[in-house]
């Protein structure tokens, strides 16, 4: 007899990471990453661990060396210019 599904683990490790690229139009509220420590919030993005846009805009990242030797990389958002 054979198991139907996954488990909760494969389900959590499948669906971790990044969900926007650089250069990307977002809103406000749109899930940047998920689960993950490697990126960290930068300009206009809210959370720790799920990164959320806290404004509409265009996403970008750059990374900075932290005073323990290793670089992080930061997720910002460009705010969009506004309309008349």
């Amino acid at each position: 007899m054979s198991r139907v599904g996954g488990t909760t683990k494969k389900y959590y490790k499948e669906t971790a990471g990044i969900k926007v690229s650089g250069g990307q139009r977002v809103t406000a509220g749109t899930v940047l990453t998920r689960q993950g420590t490697r990126w960290k919030a930068g300009r206009n993005v809210l959370g720790r661990t799920h990164l959320n846009a806290a404004i509409d805009g265009e996403v970008y990242f750059t990374r900075k060396r932290e005073p323990n030797g290793k670089s992080g990389t930061y997720v910002h958002i460009r705010p969009e210019k506004a309309k008349k």
